[in-house]
This record gives C-alpha cells, sequence and structure tokens, in this order.
C-alpha cells in the first residue's frame, strides 16, 4: 500500500515476491499519479488497485478501477464484477458466484471528467506540499513527509511528524480548537475491539508512526 501517496520499496517487494514465486497485488488506492522510478504505481504488480472516493486525488463519488497485465484476467474480472451472467438474448444463467460492482454510468462520466483535470490537480497538490515543506522548516521538532527518493508522489494526504505522543496530541488539540481540521493516522487494527486478540509481532515500528503522525490539511486549492 501506497501510503498517503508515497509509493513504497517496490524493487525490494518485488525481489521477495520473485524468490518465493508470488504474486503482487498493488494497493494503490491512495496513490494516483505517483511514479516510482519513473513509473506509475498500480502497474508493477499482477493487479492494481486505484480507488475513486469521495477523498481521493479524482472521484466518481465511489468505486475504484482495477489494472491488469493479463488481458483474460481483466475479462475475468469484469465478468465477476458484471454478476457473473453469460452473455444471451434472453437466458439469465450465471457459471460463477458473481458481484454486482459495476460502476453506473454517470459516476463514469464523473470520472472520465476528472481525469482530465488529473495532471493540474497534482501539480496543485505539489505546490501545496511544497509551501508546507519551506514552512516546516523553521519547526524542529515537526519534520514533513517528504516524498522517497527516486519516486514522485502526489502528495494525497500531507504528513507531518512530531516528537512523541504528548506534541501530536497537543498539535491536533491545538489546530482543531481553533478551525483547522488535523487528524491522526487511521486507527491500528490491532487496537480495535474485534481484532485485539489476533496474532501480530508487536507493531514496533506501526505504533511509533501512528503515536506521531498527523495528517493536515490536502484539498485542491482554488
Amino acid at each position: 500500500m501506497h501510503t498517503f501517496g508515497h509509493p513504497v520499496h517496490l524493487d525490494e517487494l518485488m525481489k521477495v515476491c520473485n524468490q518465493y514465486y508470488l504474486e503482487m497485488v498493488e494497493d494503490a488506492a491512495e496513490s494516483i499519479g505517483s511514479l516510482y522510478k519513473g513509473k506509475h504505481t498500480g502497474t508493477f504488480g499482477k493487479v492494481g488497485v486505484l480507488s475513486f472516493n469521495g477523498n481521493k486525488t479524482i472521484t466518481t463519488g465511489g468505486g475504484g478501477m482495477l489494472l491488469f497485465q493479463n488481458e483474460e484476467l481483466g475479462k475475468l474480472a469484469k465478468h465477476l464484477s458484471t454478476q457473473a451472467k453469460v452473455p444471451h438474448r434472453w437466458e439469465f444463467v450465471h457459471d460463477n458466484i458473481g458481484y454486482n460492482y459495476r460502476m453506473p454510468n454517470i459516476n463514469a462520466a464523473l470520472g472520465c471528467a476528472q481525469m482530465e483535470k488529473l495532471y493540474n490537480f497534482l501539480a496543485n497538490k505539489r505546490e501545496t506540499a511544497e509551501k508546507y515543506k519551506t514552512f516546516f522548516e523553521s519547526y524542529h521538532d515537526i519534520t514533513f513527509f517528504t516524498e522517497p527518493e527516486n519516486c514522485r508522489s502526489n502528495y494525497w494526504l500531507n504528513a507531518i511528524i512530531m516528537k512523541d505522543k504528548e506534541s501530536q496530541r497537543e498539535f491536533l488539540q491545538y489546530s482543531n480548537d481553533n478551525g483547522v481540521m488535523t487528524r491522526p493516522i487511521w486507527e491500528l487494527m490491532s487496537r480495535l475491539p474485534m481484532f485485539n486478540d489476533c496474532e501480530n509481532d508487536g507493531l514496533a515500528n506501526t505504533e511509533w508512526f501512528a503515536n506521531r503522525v498527523i495528517n493536515i490539511p490536502s484539498s485542491i486549492r482554488i
């Protein structure tokens, strides 16, 4: 998953996949327009996933898109997403367990119009990120998260990293009290009651980030 639109270390992941004969399903839901070594995220794995949810860089109001390297696999996904109905002029026969995941035409039309503006949106968000980067350079206890080396991020959600949990809480309290919506990372699944008995390795890195990261306003500026 390319968190907040920043590409992960795909070379290392692909190496592991190749070594153990694994297929990569690439979660690029947040990273439309992001590049890893000049190549778009979502196009490295056997399957890539984009999200067009209402809060993403471009939107259809909901839903998303699957990207395939294999045409036959793409046809299968389309078949399953249209209730696995066998084409016929009048019969209603289904040859697999299907799902009604079709995107309505009106949502698709909205997506096409959004796609035409994608590069303008990306440039706008990058300009915002550059302003944030300059602003936070004078705050030594706050780190503005920038794109990884050899990558070009879409900066879907801008993120800052505080020095500890207490400073995170104080920043969230102050900014929201003064009309600026900021938020922490989504609550960790391991902390939710229905999953708190599930096995994990302690999640030291995950906990570290969850206790320090804050997302700051990242919308397109008109």
